[in-house]
């Protein structure tokens, strides 16, 4: 059973390590080059006081605020800041007091802490979450300290435990601040713990924690920077920039006598209210010419005119201006002539765009005589009887719709002529220079007896099985589709060949070009001219029955015969 002991109050014993503390607090001081507390004050320095609560093996005090603990465990400590930026502080901690823990009045155990600590603070004030000019400062940190203990039932000795916590300032002015914070510690070293050797029935269980509640006053030190050097902060001062020896009132401004918004050190006339285009002296029409210059002191004006008025600003002054409200041009006494075409505006009927005389200001772009809201192509020289538009064989069908625009023809037939006389007109003949029928598109019919031997040629002409070799029964065919050709030095053959769908489509599209040249060979052989023979293979695209029965397929295996005219 642990043996119940009441409170009592002693001298805190330093220990030994007190030096290494207290150096580890001052010597971050000498070394910090952040910029400052806050732009205008670089240091912070706090006095503080409050209480610590205790979580650990024995149990958790951290919640406990009952009178007990407030008296058993004061604590009193000084803070001091360096502001890095307006998001973080770096900040020292050092705190003096007692800890321990107190279940129901009864001393669990009792010691002192002599507790330094480094943190970083983060600042919500810090424009992104809350204005930094705000009274009202939360914040939170974290970061490292070191803690001396002593006392009854504690491993005396030095401890390091982790720091982290909250708190907020509220700004009383510019040098005082009223600061709460909690600074949590948890402890990371054996010294730390509580003693269980002395006793033997309480086991360690883990790291020792503190919380430590304090209220304190903070001071921001230093001083606002002053660039102008007029004695008040840049912070303060509205008017940044003052040249050196300007007096200037409580705001950091040069003083205005006259109240002219002319500062008295840039004003010719400082007890005269003035303008500053004449630095500050009268100018009663406010032309910028000062009144004894100003021929026309009462009337703005242009000080290339003694200060008389040019109302339009055509460089002509009103008095010998026609048109004084417009500007104009001296060739016509101050009226205007936008298009600059030299017909004045008011006579002008296309006054934006220049013209001709001849058509009362109005353009006639591709000088063809015909004005361009008439001209049809008004960037192409034409004839009135088409518009305007351009018809190079003058058959009164401009070149824009014309079909045959350098062959005079006929305008019912997009201006194109009949050259073969066969009644059908060369926009839609395909045989434009030879006669032939308006069923045929203008080119001669077959004969029917050729008709007859190319549809006797498509399963007449047969060939050696997989092969394009021409087999001895298809010549009678091919000599008489020879003869038509010689007879007929106009005809052009296209000749297709054409498979069933038996193998692969590769294969197939090489057999059906194989043997559609193999015919062409043939026909070249006995005599027909190269240019006039047009050999194609289709393979089994194009298939004229169906390849599921051997009739069909048969049907599909052909040579097929087409005839174009030579024009």
């Amino acid at each position: 059973m642990m043996k119940t002991l009441r409170t009592t109050v002693s001298e805190f014993p330093l220990a030994g390590n007190f030096k290494r503390l207290v150096l580890m607090l001052i010597l971050p001081l000498f070394i910090l080059n952040a910029d400052a507390q806050t732009k205008e004050r670089k240091w912070n320095l706090g006095v503080l006081g409050g209480f610590s609560v205790y979580s650990g093996a024995l149990g958790s005090g951290m919640l406990d605020f009952t009178y007990a603990v407030l008296r058993q465990n004061p604590t009193a400590g000084v803070t001091v800041s360096r502001y890095l930026n307006r998001s973080f502080d770096l900040t020292l901690m050092g705190t003096i007091g007692s800890w321990g823990y107190y279940p129901a009045d009864d001393l669990g155990f009792k010691g002192y802490m002599l507790h330094g600590n480094m943190n970083f603070k983060y600042k919500f004030n810090n424009g992104y979450m809350i204005p930094e000019e705000s009274r009202l400062a939360p914040y939170i940190f974290a970061g490292m300290g070191a803690s001396n203990l002593t006392g009854d039932r504690i491993n005396e000795g030095l401890d390091y435990p982790i720091i982290g916590g909250l708190g907020f300032s509220l700004r009383l002015s510019e040098v005082l601040n009223v600061n709460y914070q909690a600074t949590f510690g948890y402890m990371t070293v054996d010294v730390a713990h509580y003693n269980p050797q002395k006793l033997p029935a309480v086991m360690p269980t883990g790291n020792d924690q503190f919380m430590i509640h304090s209220l304190g006053l903070n001071f921001n030190l230093g001083r606002g920077k002053d660039e102008d050097k007029d004695g008040i902060s840049d912070k303060k001062d509205k008017c940044q920039g003052t040249p050196s020896g300007v007096k200037v009132d409580i705001n950091g401004c040069p003083f205005d006598t006259d109240g002219d918004g002319i500062l008295d050190f840039e004003d010719k006339c400082p007890n005269s209210v003035g303008i500053a285009a004449t630095k500050g002296c009268p100018d009663i029409d406010k032309d910028g010419i000062a009144d004894m210059d100003d021929a026309c002191p009462n009337e703005a004006g242009v000080a290339a005119y003694n200060g008389c008025p040019d109302t339009d600003g055509d460089g002509i002054i009103d008095s010998k201006d026609k048109c004084p409200n417009v500007k104009g041009t001296l060739a016509f006494d101050g009226c205007p002539d936008r298009d600059g075409d030299g017909i004045r505006d008011e006579e002008d009927f296309c006054p934006d765009v220049a013209g001709v005389a001849s058509f009362k200001g109005c353009p006639d772009t591709d000088d063809d005589g015909i004005e361009d809201s008439k001209d049809m192509c008004p960037s192409l020289k034409g004839p009135v009887s088409t518009n305007g538009c351009p018809d190079t064989d003058n058959d009164g069908v401009n070149d824009g719709i014309d079909k045959c625009p350098n062959v005079a023809g006929s305008p019912a037939h997009s201006g194109c002529p009949d050259t073969d006389n066969d009644g059908v007109y060369d926009d839609i003949d395909r045989c434009k220079t030879i006669p032939g029928t308006a069923t045929n598109n203008g080119c001669p019919e077959l004969k029917k007896e050729t008709k007859q031997l190319f549809q006797k040629a498509l399963q007449g002409i047969q060939f050696e099985t997989g092969k394009a070799i021409i087999k001895p029964v298809s010549y009678p065919i091919l000599n008489s589709i020879v003869k038509v050709m010689k007879e007929n030095p106009s005809y052009k053959l296209l000749i297709g060949g054409h498979t069933d769908n038996v193998g692969e489509d590769a294969m197939n599209m090489t057999l059906s070009q194989d043997r559609a040249s193999s015919v062409a060979n043939y026909l070249i052989t006995n005599g027909v001219d190269p240019l006039r023979v047009v050999a194609t293979g289709y393979g089994e695209s194009l298939p004229v029955d169906t390849n599921e029965s051997v009739k069909g397929r048969t049907r599909n295996r052909r040579v097929e015969f087409k005839v174009e005219f030579l024009q």
